[in-house]
Order: structure tokens, then sequence, then C-alpha cells
């Protein structure tokens, strides 16, 4: 899996989330492209360590046994569970929302490993710093998937 860190995939993150437009349609989900850029900033928030939500009792139990799907080289499946505090349902302006995902994406990218919170994750706990560079990029990954990006 490809991590944010590495700077090919930071560029192309960074690439695909400038070709967006405002009309782009969801190919699933119920997110419209200003919600999900919104969204994609809340797991960002957390592994800078903006964010600093309390574990879930449900991560807690479940967490370390599904961490690999978070890390791992299998893509996200269409329309998986989402933490209640990252669902964006309200109206969003797109070109605030993607100049600030794109502005923390260039905060954790080149803030690089050492810059990652220590801070655990709400459902999978303690994760390493190549880890969140993992999973940061297969989350952002997943969500231009779904607008065809």
């Amino acid at each position: 899996m490809k991590s944010i860190f590495e700077p090919a995939a930071y560029q192309e993150i960074v690439q695909r989330i400038e070709r967006l437009k405002p009309d782009d349609r969801a190919l699933w989900g119920k997110m419209n492209v200003e919600q999900m850029l919104a969204h994609c900033c809340c797991p960002l928030q957390n592994a800078i360590g903006l964010r600093k939500p309390p574990r879930t009792f449900i991560g807690r139990l479940l967490g370390r046994f599904v961490k690999e799907s978070f890390i791992g080289d299998k893509p996200f499946p269409k329309n998986s569970p989402t933490d209640k505090s990252f669902i964006v349902t309200d109206r969003r302006d797109f070109q605030k929302e993607k100049l600030h995902l794109l502005q923390l994406v260039k905060q954790f990218a080149e803030g690089g490993p050492t810059a990652c919170t220590t801070h655990p994750h709400p459902f999978f706990g303690r994760l390493t710093p190549d880890e969140w560079g993992r999973g940061t990029y297969k989350h952002i990954d997943h969500h231009l998937r779904q607008f065809s990006n």
C-alpha cells in the first residue's frame, strides 16, 4: 500500500484532488463532492493531532482485529462504515473544502512520520507513523475513486 509520506503518492493525491470539480457525482454513497472533501479532512486532523477523539467502545473491542483493513493493500469496499463524527451532511463550499483538504494533506505529508499524532485512532487504537501514512493514503484514494478520480 502506498503511503502519503512517499513523494510520488503525495503528488498523485494532490493532483487527483485538484482535478475534482463542483459538479462531480459520486459513483456510490450519499455524500456530494463538497461533503466528501470535508469528510476527508476529519481523519487527517486526527492524524496530525488537531482533533483527539476518544476511543470508541466498539473500536476497543474490535479495532485490533480489523486494523489490517485500514492499513493493508486491499481497497476499502464501497459504502464502508463511517465513524459518526466523520459524517458530513450539511451544505459546504466546494472551493473552501478543496483548499482545506489540500492544506491538511500538505501539512501531514511534509511533516512526515515525526509529525504524526501519538493519540490513538478512535477505532483502531495506537498506530505507527507508517500505519497513519498508509491509512491516510488509502482513505483519500477511496473517496477520490468514489468520484471517478
